[in-house]
């Protein structure tokens, strides 16, 4: 494991200035999604701007340390794995609803509660690391990638689909253009210029956009320089029975992309995945999701799309996340910072998300290259598998009929497409099948 620490292209050793760069890029990959979650719930909550401030700050100060937990590990909580944490989606839906019945501080409260919940499963859940085979490893990777595509889809649009110039002309150019200018850095160099083509992207899309009068970076000057929330800055936190047990329920679905995320992670780096690294990654997400709930955030999960930063940048090192993660820090405590990546129009994040995602789906083909094809098992597994997994993300009303709780867990389609080759792969391969 301790190679993977300093893992990157032979010929580029990586340096200080190499790593800060290359976890800059990381952490301007997941910034704006980790954001969103505190954006999202402050509007649907009738935050005031300084409560909203709050709650971002936190965001950002608990996933640098999440981060740092995940990548760096500390006894038996962190995979030691390169993988940045950030706010999770997947729990967004579960926490609109408590704040809406029963109040922020129960969402706090409910955080705290699923993060111990988490913690505790751990061990269990990363048994499951027995039944994924390569034929349900590529299902799960290629289905981590094809739902990502919908949030690529959104910051090219501009971020808001609500909004009247949602997918305006000028912002699908924008993102056209980011995108373009991103794969011809690519092709155009080698080595270490090649690990900067993302950080040259979204560089070159926020100065068109600026000349395009398409971004504002006015709110750099109003902010703050310090900026640092005490824990339960919003009051003690609440526990109520039915705010914990939905949250618990959504965090089985952060327990499987937590699954998928190390296994993608090490099949890059080319070491087979064991059930006490998955455990340790499960930890992390646990007590991380329980210091959000103290320090005024949210659960917790590894961000899928910066393995594809990985990918193309070839550098596994934890180092760089590590890194990211210092840097996290640092935009949690200076709010100036992050009112400077906060700048960075939407449409010019899709454009480099629609690369990068595209790269995670790649990867969950080349590990399908793994997969007997002479077995017409695996065909039908593959084929069933990501059919459903697909379903709920083509046409998202399609369990609308289910409680709110099941909805939560047939809306994720890596669950339910990872379920599905896992129970497949069971009945029409046996057990502990490999092929």
């Amino acid at each position: 494991m301790e190679s993977v620490l300093n893992s990157g292209p032979a010929e580029n050793p990586l340096t200080l200035r190499r790593i800060l760069s290359l976890g800059f890029q990381h952490v301007l990959v997941m910034y704006a999604g980790t954001v969103t979650v505190p954006l999202i719930l402050a509007s649907a909550l009738k935050l005031s701007g300084s409560e909203t401030i709050v709650l971002i700050n936190a965001c950002l100060l608990t996933s640098g340390l999440a981060t740092l937990l995940q990548s760096w590990g500390i006894g038996r909580f962190g995979a030691r794995l390169p993988l940045i944490q950030g706010c999770s989606f997947v729990v967004l839906g579960p926490m609109l609803m408590v704040g809406h019945e029963f109040g922020l501080t129960s969402v706090f409260g409910a955080a705290i509660a699923c993060g111990l919940f988490t913690l505790l499963m751990a061990p269990i859940f990363s048994q499951l690391v027995r039944f994924f085979p390569p034929v349900v490893i590529g299902c799960v990777i290629t289905l981590i990638g094809i739902s990502l595509m919908p949030a690529a889809a959104i910051w090219l649009g501009g971020g808001n689909p609500d909004a009247p110039d949602f997918a305006s002309v000028d912002k699908l150019l924008l993102g056209a253009g980011t995108l373009i200018i991103t794969l011809i850095f690519y092709c155009a160099t080698r080595g270490v210029l090649r690990n900067f083509s993302i950080l040259f992207g979204l560089f070159c899309g926020s100065a068109l956009a600026y000349l395009a009068g398409m971004t504002d970076f006015s709110a750099v000057t109003t902010a703050g320089w310090v900026g640092f929330s005490l824990p339960f800055a919003f009051g003690m936190p609440e526990f109520h029975i039915a705010p914990i047990v939905v949250m618990c329920l959504s965090m089985l679905i952060v327990m499987t992309e937590t699954t998928g995320n190390v296994l993608l992670i090490d099949k890059l780096i080319g070491q087979p995945t064991t059930s006490r690294r998955l455990a340790d990654a499960i930890r992390a997400d646990g007590l991380s999701t329980m210091l959000g709930g103290c320090l005024n955030s949210f659960p917790y999960n590894a961000f899928s799309q910066n393995a594809g930063l990985i990918m193309l940048t070839k550098v596994t090192s934890r180092l760089v996340l590590i890194a990211a993660g210092a840097i996290l820090v640092g935009l949690g405590v200076f709010p100036k910072l992050g009112a400077i990546i906060a700048a960075i129009p939407s449409p010019v994040l899709g454009g480099v998300g629609i690369l990068m995602f595209g790269m995670t789906i790649s990867a969950g083909i080349q590990e399908l290259k793994n997969t007997d094809f002479n077995n017409e098992k695996n065909i039908l597994i593959i084929s069933v598998s990501v059919a459903v997994g697909i379903v709920p993300m083509a046409f998202p009303a399609i369990f609308h009929v289910l409680p709110p709780s099941l909805k939560l867990i047939f809306d994720s389609g890596i669950f339910l497409g990872g379920f599905t080759a896992v129970v497949l792969n069971a009945i029409l391969n046996g057990y502990g099948a490999r092929t």
